[in-house]
């Protein structure tokens, strides 16, 4: 898969996150419970409680980008919620996005 960024990393934050947080929150766990540097081009993906839903955080040089999917139907596959960054690749990024459990 071709993306319009070319991200250094893409990090998944495996515990589920509350989903009235924001840019400044999400840069927030970022910062405070993955200790990486929210700036450095990667990818930060969040999920929520009833894995319907991802938030996907990315520093472009010029600003913060928050995108936002939600399913209709489907459920996202997501790792156990243990509280370790996992490093993914972009194709297993397009995987989740286009082959979700039901």
């Amino acid at each position: 898969m071709k993306m319009f960024v070319e991200p250094s990393d893409i990090y998944l934050h495996r515990p589920v996150v509350d989903f009235r947080k924001s840019i400044n929150g999400l840069a927030n766990i970022v910062i405070s419970e993955m200790n990486l540097n929210v700036m450095s081009g990667a990818l930060f993906i969040f999920c929520n409680k009833s894995k319907d839903k991802l938030k996907i955080l990315y520093w472009n040089k010029t600003g913060f980008a928050l995108w936002h999917k939600r399913l209709e139907n489907n459920k996202f596959k997501w790792p156990n919620t243990e509280h370790e960054n996992q490093l993914i690749l972009s194709e297993q990024l397009f995987r989740a996005f286009y082959y979700c459990k039901y």
